[in-house]
């Protein structure tokens, strides 16, 4: 076992002060602990492991190593005398005085994000993963600046563990509203399900209120939509990209479930029209689409393109980091003064294409697939012209109504 004391640069503060760490190495195994203790990092001296200098403060920062340094010889003696065995992992449990027995937040987090991860592409989606992960890496911060711990017992957390942990990422971490419930809800999940299986006797959430702020999805107009179809570009990847992007304009799908379209996706419907059949990756709900002539005219366009045809799939979608970039172009060169990004298609589809033109929220709300009519409801709310037409027919009846009777 050795032992080490050392200025972790990466983690250094906005006032220039770097914290001091303790590392601790059994068999190869490192141990990494914050003392608590910020320097400067002039004033360190790493091949000592102690703070340069006779100043008060040296003194007292330097002591206090001393006294941690004992403390783990004293835990390593408390273990050999105990006759058991030392890991850095049981080693550090006995350090920090947990329990062994007891069952932890972060432990408990980590094999959930692994059974996550094993599952992409069956149960989850890779995005599903990657939000569940960002939200650990902030349920660990937070543990570090608050508690400074790397761990806690699922039974310390309660409703003001969860409101401490909520103000952390909005002040903290600048997240906004919706950023931070939805972080609140990844971790709410990991606490439900140790209620869900006994370890805790309450539920921590049952008094935490929090609630998501319906945000103005951003469209396309009818005229910015025609102006985009008309547009003829010279450059072969911006008129590929732009078809892709009406394509989802004419369906509703998603940038991964119009990359993850085949051959066999396209089928003859109810009506005997060609439709598509799948579902969203997202939620893994049926999508069943009936096809305007629009999109058949750009599947028929691409038929024979070669990355289609090398990949089996029904069109030559490009990575979506690079659709989103092309997409910035493609605004420019239409004169749309919108942020264009592929996810505003399934918007345009919702309102300009469906809702606008009288197509009933049902019907829209299952060819986008959602699992429940109130996320459709989110793009009705924003149609103010809808309602203006709507309200014009109305008048119309009502003014013919009044002709008839007083004649």
């Amino acid at each position: 076992m050795s032992i080490l004391f050392y200025a972790k640069s990466a983690k250094s503060s906005k006032d220039g002060l770097t914290p001091i760490y303790l590392r601790v190495t059994i068999d190869g195994q490192r141990i990494e602990l914050s003392t608590s203790k910020f320097v400067e990092k002039s004033k360190w001296n790493p091949y000592a492991g102690k703070v340069k200098g006779l100043t008060e403060e040296a003194r007292s920062i330097n002591s206090y190593l001393d006294i941690l340094k004992n403390k783990v010889y004293e835990v390593e003696k408390d273990m050999v005398n105990n006759d058991l065995e030392i890991t850095a992992q049981t080693f550090k449990n006995r350090y920090l005085g947990i329990d062994e027995n007891q069952r932890n937040l972060i432990a408990i987090f980590e094999e959930h994000n692994r059974r996550v991860r094993e599952l992409i592409g069956k149960e989850y989606a890779e995005n599903t993963y990657k939000r569940f992960v960002t939200a650990l890496s902030h349920t660990k911060d937070f543990l570090q600046q608050e508690y400074n711990r790397n761990d806690i017992s699922i039974t310390k957390i309660d409703t003001a563990f969860i409101n401490d942990f909520d103000f952390y990422l909005r002040n903290t971490r600048n997240c906004n509203n919706n950023s931070t419930l939805k972080y609140i809800r990844n971790f709410g999940k990991i606490v439900k399900q140790c209620y869900a299986n006994g370890w805790i006797e309450r539920d921590p959430f049952l008094n935490y209120r929090g609630k998501i702020k319906v945000v103005e999805r951003v469209y396309l107009t009818s005229d910015e939509l025609q102006a985009l179809m008309d547009k003829k570009f010279k450059i072969e990847r911006l008129d590929l990209v732009r078809d892709i992007f009406v394509f989802s304009c004419f369906t509703g799908l998603a940038y991964i479930d119009v990359k993850n379209l085949t051959k066999s996706h396209l089928s003859i419907g109810i009506d005997g029209e060609k439709w598509l059949f799948t579902h969203r990756q997202k939620t893994d709900t049926p999508s069943k689409i009936p096809l305007l002539p629009i999109p058949l005219v750009i599947i028929d366009k691409y038929e024979n393109h070669p990355q289609s045809s090398n990949e089996d799939s029904l069109l030559p979608v490009l990575s979506n980091q690079k659709m989103n970039a092309y997409l910035k172009e493609v605004a420019d060169m239409c004169s749309i003064q919108k942020e264009l990004t592929f996810h505003i298609a399934r918007h345009t589809f919702a309102t300009t294409v469906t809702l606008s033109n009288g197509v009933p929220i049902e019907s829209v709300s299952k060819m986008l697939g959602h699992k429940d009519l109130r996320t459709t409801q989110h793009y009705a709310k924003i149609l103010d012209k809808k309602v203006s037409d709507d309200m014009a027919i109305l008048k119309q009846k009502l003014l013919y109504q009044n002709v008839a009777k007083s004649s």
